[in-house]
């Protein structure tokens, strides 16, 4: 059975799989499908209801708010995304960096690791992005930091539980060179959870985008992010619901979606639980 298909059987399958499909479908297609512009600007229709003009209502500034959501699906993706294949490839360098070399080199990889990961991710992504200022970029590379142990931790165990298999042995023995070992061998065989653990991390790059963003310290305006969405929405609750109810819907679909598309893709993967099937 096709892997999608399996993913949909499992319990929140279905919907992971239609919620991400969506937000992506809706984040590559925002030009076309924005009714207006997300930073047209219309004073004499600031914080309107819901209505046929603008159908989820306007901001304090006029502003379509559906148009606004739409390219802060962009925002969000483009940033979770990004951080994901940075501290991705950053963190199973070093993780199979940290299983294959002397044990003084692996020990000082994992203290790095140690160090990173005391912090809680929110925290340490805020002190970072504070000290060297927000934006689109420091945000994207701020918070990689914080993600690169999830991945370096996990490469390194695999790494350590296959360095010593038959086959790379064989390997060895028939004079092939690290680098060929590593590429055709060990990352064939270890990236099947790094790739699962990479779908669970991004509903956790979104949130932690949405908060930054939120405080003043991630995308800076005009451009849309929920998180700065969701701020103008309380600020202005006591005139209008519509803005802090739609963009915190936004981000409970998306962060939903892809957490239980990670849950899903887990289950599948796993020949423990996929026999249950």
């Amino acid at each position: 059975m096709p892997a999608l298909l399996q993913i949909a059987r499992r319990p929140g399958g279905g919907f992971a799989l239609f919620a991400v499909t969506m937000i992506c479908l809706v984040a590559i297609a925002a030009p076309l499908i924005a009714p207006y512009g997300p930073n047209a600007i219309a004073p004499a229709k600031r914080l309107m209801d819901p209505s046929f003009q603008h159908l989820l209502g306007t901001d304090h500034l006029g502003r379509d708010i559906l148009s606004r959501l739409i390219y802060g699906s962009r925002i969000a993706l483009g940033v979770a995304l990004s951080v994901i294949v940075i501290s991705l490839v950053a963190g199973v360098t070093l993780g199979i960096a940290a299983a294959l070399s002397p044990r003084a080199v692996d020990f000082s990889i994992v203290g790095i690791f140690d160090i990173v990961t005391a912090f809680p991710s929110m925290i340490l992504a805020l002190a970072l992005v504070a000290v060297l200022g927000p934006g689109l970029g420091n945000v994207v590379l701020l918070v990689s930091i914080v993600f690169i142990p999830h991945f370096g931790r996990v490469a390194r165990a695999q790494t350590v539980a296959l360095r010593n298999s038959p086959f790379i042995e064989a390997e060895r023995v028939l004079g092939a060179e690290r680098w060929r070992v590593i590429l055709h061998h060990v990352t064939p065989n270890i990236i099947g959870p790094i790739f699962v653990l990479a779908c669970m991390d991004i509903p956790v790059v979104i949130t932690i985008e949405a908060g930054l963003s939120f405080l003043g310290l991630g995308v800076r305006p005009p451009l849309a992010s929920w998180g700065s969405l969701l701020n103008d929405g309380y600020t202005y609750l006591e005139q209008s619901i519509w803005l802090a109810t739609f963009s915190g819907l936004a981000l409970i679909l998306a962060t939903l979606g892809f957490a239980l598309l990670g849950e899903a893709m887990r289950d599948t993967l796993d020949p423990k639980l996929r026999k249950h099937l």
